[in-house]
């Protein structure tokens, strides 16, 4: 039995079992409107693909809250086979170790932690970067929004200090089928590492959405559209998206021929052809905003001159999640104001 999993995880685990897997979570997604974080449907994916694809790994000492555990045995001097490591509160050694696994093969490595605390890996993630190791970091607890933690454990400057990094993807789903989809893409090309980030907050879960896996695997796509939603683009990722859509509903309802853009990964969305991107973000829509809770940095190269950027710019507090994102300016209100300005300087 040991021999033949050996062989199988050589050559990549067993791809079709894996998407499978994927196909069971994603029949299994609650309905439009459910609230589900999406740490928690990367908790399912992340076990149901332990035992047939070739992934392996752990959490640094919080599996139980980033939802990584996975069934069976930890790794121990006893058990080097055991299905699960625990690194311990060493996020660096655990990037190190990940970027060992990935060297000698034949597994996917993944390990997980909060994203505040992604930088003590940023040696190590940027080794991995520079060799295209397929390994995954899985950050959960990706905004001001985990709340009364306060702002040691609130991410701000985080996701726009990983997109510097070169060869690293960075990837913030939207909703459960935005994270199936994420880990079709992971499995089909594993060609780099990649910074998965989720929600600790429950997001409601979208309207279903034709052609997710193609849009999701070339980094953005409609999420939905007024009329021809050729006049505003509002652009977002992970927990903003549903902002982004009660906006726009509102200014569709005052005439707004609006666009939702999901851009779960922008480095995606950059190697994507042409010709999808401008079907995504036509040129020829001036006015547009974008809005993600953290440091909005990467986004001006998307709204051009007369966009709008809706973001958190100071460090969190102390508070419940709403109260914080309400108190740093991620709201629908603020959403609307910036893209009313967007089209009064288009």
């Amino acid at each position: 039995d040991a021999a033949a999993r050996w062989a199988r995880f050589r050559a990549g685990g067993d791809h079709a079992e894996s998407m499978a897997a994927l196909e069971r979570i994603a029949a299994g997604t609650p309905a439009e409107g459910s609230p589900l974080a999406t740490r928690k449907t990367n908790g399912a994916v992340v076990q149901a693909l332990a035992s047939i694809a070739n992934l392996w790994g752990g959490s640094a000492d919080l599996a139980g809250s980033t939802n990584v555990a996975v069934p069976g045995e930890p790794v121990a001097p006893q058990r080097p086979g055991g299905e699960f490591i625990r690194f311990g509160i060493r996020e660096h050694a655990m990037a190190a170790i990940l970027s060992g696994i990935a060297l000698h093969g034949p597994w996917r490595p993944f390990g997980s932690t909060y994203l505040a605390f992604s930088d003590y890996q940023r040696p190590s993630i940027r080794l991995a970067a520079l060799m295209g190791l397929p390994v995954i970091y899985v950050y959960t607890h990706d905004s001001v929004a985990v709340g009364e933690d306060g702002p040691t454990h609130q991410p701000v400057e985080q996701i726009a200090g990983l997109r510097t990094v070169p060869g690293l993807d960075v990837v913030r789903p939207a909703d459960a089928a935005e994270v199936v989809a994420v880990w079709r893409r992971l499995l089909e090309r594993p060609d780099a590492p990649t910074a998965l980030i989720l929600s600790r907050q429950d997001v409601p879960v979208l309207a279903e959405r034709q052609g997710i896996s193609e849009g999701v695997a070339n980094g953005g796509y409609v999420v939905w559209q007024h009329e021809a939603g050729d006049e505003l683009a509002i652009i977002a990722t992970g927990s903003e998206v549903q902002l982004a859509l009660e906006a726009a509903h509102e200014l569709a309802g005052a005439g707004v021929a609006v666009r939702v853009v999901s851009m779960p990964c922008v480095e995606w969305f950059e190697a994507a052809p042409a010709e999808y991107r401008e079907g995504v973000l036509p040129a020829a829509i001036v006015a547009r905003v974008a809005v993600e809770a953290g440091r909005g940095d990467a986004w001006f190269k998307w709204v051009g001159l007369e966009g709008e950027v809706v973001s958190v710019e100071t460090f969190g507090e102390s508070g419940s999640g709403q109260q914080v994102l309400e108190r740093r300016g991620i709201t629908v209100e603020a959403v609307l104001a910036a893209a009313r300005r967007s089209l009064a300087g288009a």
